[in-house]
């Protein structure tokens, strides 16, 4: 269960988005979304998430170790999970070596989304 900490869900499928939404509120998180990595960016100037949910393969723009990328140098340390309704790849597991957490396979099975959210959320 959350503790009133904030995530950010990126992910370019309006369903997988309202899915991640609805899941996370559920478990007690202030959640809130965006549709592409440079949106994610773009609200990542101006505000801060305990946590980025993170699709890494998105049909337009910038995908999701570029996101990462970005989103680190705006917030050293940013804890994110890495998402996809493909397998892990060599750019998953460089954003890892970056410092993101676990990657959750879609589609949500809300018991491993919410394991992979407090994992990352508690990890030292």
């Amino acid at each position: 269960m959350g503790r009133g900490e904030s995530i950010l869900v990126v992910d370019d499928v309006k369903n997988q988005r309202k899915l991640a939404f609805r899941l996370l509120s559920r478990l007690g998180y202030n959640v809130e979304t965006v549709n592409s990595g440079e949106d994610a960016v773009e609200h990542l100037k101006s505000n801060r998430a305990d946590l980025i949910v993170l699709d890494m393969i998105m049909e337009a723009g910038i995908d999701g170790l570029d996101t990462y990328r970005e989103a680190i140098k705006l917030h050293p340390g940013q804890r994110a999970i890495l998402v996809s309704g493909f397998m892990e790849t060599e750019r998953t597991v460089e954003a890892q070596h970056l410092g993101a957490g676990v990657f959750v396979q879609k589609p949500y099975m809300m018991e491993i989304l919410a394991m992979a959210v407090r994992k990352e959320l508690d990890r030292k």
